[in-house]
């Protein structure tokens, strides 16, 4: 079999396993599509198809952020400026230090929702940035570290509205259409027919999340985001949930991560050298109170090396992941609808790394 070949074997194998009901995989060098590739169904019954969207969670975060940036490299506001100018609300219990730059690298101190959320409708933006503001943060504003799950999209939408009158989802949308990019923060209603329905992969993925001391407040507040029947609505494919909520396609998502590495890239080209490199390049390192681990943290990406191969991407809480390697000059994704571990994004990620080896 040829490099590409490899790859596409890896998807078809997780899913004559059993392993996975429907996924697909997507690789972008240099603008080449190189692998676009599905297996298994969207519902049970009918194919996964190149168009076919499904909810990424995580994956949206850096798609929040370019459309934040994006407002940046305008000269609306800059990445040193205090939210609390802006949002004078939001200076309340210790936030006032809290500037642009410590809400894209996770560095706000607000990882969760209050617990008042969690009798909060998930679709309710105003109450739900109406508790950020009061919230107390979990450490000093930039002395920390911890993956805002559910809370980093609000937090960089409603500094975007009062700034601009503009959401994310309606800036990432002009952006989106302007790359050819198939990703979506808020889903136009001729496009719901083409979105995978998630599925649990075991009895237990939605519990454990639920039951974890990190990831249940993270997760679990406002309530309904770890439940394929939100999550399966037309409600909440409507609804700008933008830490999360990315609808996208395999393709969509390789041939961003494509470009945005790229210096000769739409992103590079919105954004300025200067923005475009600090987009990409760490910007908070340490160990992250939700994760539990070591991060490196971008404004808005996580960075990764791994015997000598650095990658920026994202994964999200389902299993999907999207990222890049700009020294191979890649983009790739590997979306599934099936709600489970990362075990089956590791082996179409391994599979891709083995195909695509650093250029020398």
């Amino acid at each position: 079999m040829t490099a590409p070949d490899d790859v596409t074997a890896a998807l078809d194998a997780l899913v004559a396993s059993g392993r996975d009901p429907g996924c697909a995989v997507a690789v972008v060098r240099d603008g080449v599509i190189e692998v676009d590739h599905a297996a298994g169904t969207v519902d049970g019954e009918q194919p996964w198809t190149s168009t076919t969207l499904v909810m990424t969670y995580s994956v949206a975060k850096p798609v929040a952020a370019l459309a934040f940036l994006d407002a940046v490299a305008e000269g609306v506001f800059e990445l040193d400026d205090l939210v609390a100018h802006v949002w004078p609300d939001y200076a309340a219990a210790g936030k006032r230090s809290t500037t642009m730059r410590h809400l894209l690298a996770h560095q706000a101190g607000l990882p969760a929702f209050p617990d008042a959320a969690a009798e909060v409708a998930y679709d309710d933006h105003d109450a739900l940035v109406a508790l950020l503001a009061e919230a107390t943060p979990v450490h000093e504003p930039g002395a920390g570290l911890a993956e805002h799950a559910l809370t980093y999209g609000h937090l960089l939408d409603e500094v975007l509205r009062r700034t601009t009158g503009e959401d994310l989802a309606t800036r990432f949308a002009r952006i989106a259409a302007e790359g050819g990019w198939d990703l979506h923060l808020r889903l136009p209603e001729r496009d719901l027919q083409r979105v995978a329905a998630v599925v649990e992969m075991g009895p237990s993925w939605r519990a454990d999340y639920e039951a974890d001391p990190r990831w249940g407040p993270a997760l679990g507040r406002p309530d309904g985001l770890l439940d394929p029947e939100v999550l399966n609505s037309e409600r909440f494919r409507r609804t700008p949930f933008p830490a999360v909520a990315l609808h996208a396609s395999a393709l969509g998502l390789a041939r961003w991560y494509d470009d945005l590495s790229r210096p000769d890239g739409l992103v590079a080209e919105r954004l300025g050298p200067r923005l475009w490199r600090a987009y990409l390049a760490p910007a908070a390192t340490g160990h992250d109170l939700v994760l539990d681990r070591e991060v490196v943290w971008t404004l808005g990406f996580q960075r990764d090396e791994e015997d000598g191969r650095p990658e920026i991407g994202m994964g999200g809480a389902g299993g999907c992941s999207a990222w890049a390697e700009p020294a191979a000059g890649y983009g790739a994704a590997f979306v599934t609808r099936g709600l489970g571990g990362h075990d089956r994004g590791e082996v179409v990620w391994e599979a891709v790394r083995t195909a695509y080896a650093p250029r020398t």
